[in-house]
């Protein structure tokens, strides 16, 4: 790889904002350069390109760095290597309601889901309760992307929105796992079901996802050193 074109990713094992930057990078076809991060020992480099946050995802392009926002570095990408698959839509209005869910997803779903992951008793109930209804919210809203009700997903045809879900929620059942409780729901949520299953079953998907094992016991790492952890990432 050139110096003229290097592309280093930043990122974490089980983070999934790296994961989606990932996984966009692999879908375009660029080469890039991955540096795992110890979120107890951060790198230099890191501390460098991230001075104010100190935090994964970091996308370095030609020595120049695009941090902490994933949304960010995903659109960054798209506008960057436009000679393959798009993601994001060249329609303004299909381009803006894109924008619109996958920020539902990061900043209500997902948020709302570390606070499942971090608490427990009551504030965990109310928190579970409100990740229920945001994921029926979506599954309405879903309806517009997949009027047929059967997301058709390859490799080809990946997009943001398809991103940003995955790496929210395609994890369900390691969490599902680990806090007891079913997330998504194929009979109350059977297109999200639908949606994540069929991306879970892409060859790529498949390859850059770790062990079902080692995420179980990562996750549950976490809920005991939760205040910690959240902090570092």
């Amino acid at each position: 790889m050139g110096e003229e074109n290097k592309v280093i990713l930043h990122g974490m094992w089980a983070s999934p904002f790296s994961k989606r930057v990932e996984l966009a990078l692999r879908l375009k076809g660029v080469p890039f350069e991955y540096k795992e991060e110890d979120l107890r020992n951060k790198s230099s480099q890191l501390l460098h390109y991230n001075p104010v946050y100190k935090k994964v995802t970091v996308l370095v392009h030609n020595g120049r760095p695009i941090a902490e926002s994933s949304l960010i570095i995903l659109e960054y990408i798209d506008e960057t290597w436009k000679n393959s698959l798009q993601l994001l839509p060249e329609d303004p209005y299909k381009r803006a309601k894109v924008r619109f869910w996958t920020s539902f997803i990061e900043q209500q779903l997902f948020q709302t889901m570390i606070t499942v992951i971090k608490t427990d008793g009551e504030a965990q109930e109310k928190a579970i309760k409100e990740v229920l209804e945001k994921l029926e919210m979506l599954e309405e809203g879903m309806k517009e992307f997949f009027p047929d009700r059967n997301p058709s997903i390859d490799s080809e045809n990946l997009g943001l929105l398809d991103l940003v879900f995955f790496s929210s929620f395609g994890l369900h059942k390691v969490r599902e796992e680990v806090l007891g409780i079913q997330i998504i729901d194929p009979e109350k949520t059977p297109l999200l079901f639908s949606w994540v299953k069929a991306i879970n079953q892409l060859p790529l998907v498949k390859e850059l996802t770790p062990p079902h094992d080692k995420l179980v016991a990562f996750l549950k790492f976490i809920r005991e050193c939760s205040q910690v952890f959240f902090n570092l990432v």
